[in-house]
């Protein structure tokens, strides 16, 4: 064997040495990075899986306040819950960041995902932005809960907007409030001023003012964006000087906010209202009533009917007083705020809102 055709064997026998040993460090770290990209997704705190990987998937982006806010979005997320218990779905959600400025991206992320066939966007605040990804990717389904286009606005076929009566419900908020106040002043607290929030505002002092036609109602709004929703602070400080005002009641549509108007009621000795949830277990004896709308009904609903052919695109859906998908709360627990006299009346206001003998404009 000459020089030359041992110095070519140990060349290639080093080269596949070290191909070997590169081979192994790329093996070990591509493992490294696929348990580190784990470790992070299962830690993110953003998403939610499921032990089914073969079943219907749904994806939902919170509004502001996300995920705890004991109202709106809690609600959102039960009806995940009680879809994935009744109809066997997994979900993934994504959580706001700031004021929420990421909507679009966050639905669009969602939209992206090959498994994902249904999308929902909490809050008025998506209608924009949840409109036009549904026109990006007309392959999926989407929902939006109080969805609320400009007049004329065609909604997208494949596009569901979901929205109550929040106006009768308001209505019978107003009615309970002025049946059970000793002051003869009640107060409003909305979060953003908006055309929705008006809508609870508005049917609140018409319901109040049906009962008790002198009745002052105190009105104002935490702000005039979607950080409005996010704000307890402001929302204790309205609260507080409403309660100094002389309001005895107050009703607060404010999301996340409503947490400092229940702490001014406990603070005070005074009644608040709550919105969406029945939030009686927040202040025990300072909460009169809740007027709650059942968003995680909705949400059972609309996810039965995408997983089953019924979908009801490109249009409003209207979950109303009629099945009492829109309502107030009465039960044991508050029924020492509202006498029997009080409620009984209440009922029949229900029956005529329903009936079209005390009429309404949503």
């Amino acid at each position: 064997m000459n020089i030359g055709s041992t110095v070519r064997y140990e060349l290639t026998s080093n080269s596949n040495m070290a191909h070997r040993f590169i081979s192994s460090a790329l093996l070990k770290a591509s493992v490294g990075l696929m348990l580190l990209v784990i470790l992070v997704s299962g830690c993110s705190g953003k998403a939610h899986k499921t032990d089914s990987p073969g079943a219907y998937k749904v994806g939902l982006v919170f509004d502001v306040g996300g995920r705890g806010d004991k109202s709106f979005n809690d609600a959102a997320y039960n009806g995940l819950e009680l879809a994935k218990k009744n109809l066997g779905i997994r979900f993934d959600y994504i959580e706001p960041q700031g004021e929420g400025a990421d909507r679009e991206a966050a639905l669009r992320q969602m939209a992206s995902d090959p498994d994902t066939k249904l999308i929902i966007g909490v809050g008025l605040l998506f209608t924009d932005d949840i409109a036009a990804i549904a026109k990006e990717f007309p392959d999926k389904k989407f929902a939006c809960i109080d969805y609320n286009p400009q007049p004329g606005a065609r909604i997208p076929a494949n596009l569901s907007g979901i929205v109550f009566e929040e106006k009768k419900g308001s209505f019978l908020a107003g009615a309970v409030a002025a049946l059970a106040s000793k002051t003869g002043t009640i107060g409003f607290i909305g979060g953003m001023d908006s055309n929705i929030i008006r809508k609870f505002e508005t049917g609140y002092a018409e319901g109040a003012r049906y009962v008790k036609p002198g009745i002052k109602v105190i009105s104002g709004f935490i702000g005039m964006t979607g950080s409005a929703f996010n704000d307890p602070a402001k929302g204790r400080e309205l609260a507080l000087g409403q309660y100094s005002r002389g309001a005895d009641i107050i009703y607060q549509a404010s999301g996340a906010s409503g947490m400092g108007v229940i702490e001014a009621a406990r603070e005070t000795g005074k009644l608040v209202i709550c919105t969406d949830m029945d939030q009686e277990h927040l202040a025990p004896g300072r909460v009169l009533t809740s007027m709650t709308k059942a968003v995680d009904k909705a949400v059972l609903a609309t996810v039965d009917d995408a997983m089953n052919n019924r979908f009801q695109g490109g249009k409003q859906r209207v979950f109303g007083l009629d099945g009492r998908y829109t309502d107030y709360v009465y039960n044991d627990r508050n029924a020492s705020l509202i006498d029997k006299v009080a409620h009984e009346r209440v009922e029949q206001i229900r029956k005529s809102l329903l009936s079209g003998e005390i009429k309404v404009q949503e």
